[in-house]
């Protein structure tokens, strides 16, 4: 979870320009959600996608998943 912290943290936050608060925050945080799960690579998913590595290893739930 730090990690996870982190990594939003550097690649979000500190990069991001906009409001810090209501609906524009509210938009760029869903769309930095869909980069981080199904553009952006994840070491410890043997460099995959949170969606791609669902969509492989757990095929019986990724339909559940709001990505």
């Amino acid at each position: 979870m730090e990690r996870a912290h982190r990594t939003h943290t550097e690649e979000f936050y500190e990069v991001y320009g906009g409001e810090l608060e209501g609906e524009c925050l509210s938009r760029a945080l869903k769309e930095w959600e869909g980069i981080y799960n199904t553009v952006r690579p994840h070491q410890a998913l043997d460099w995959r996608t949170p969606a791609e590595y669902l969509g492989l290893c757990h095929p019986e739930v990724a339909h559940l998943s709001h990505m």
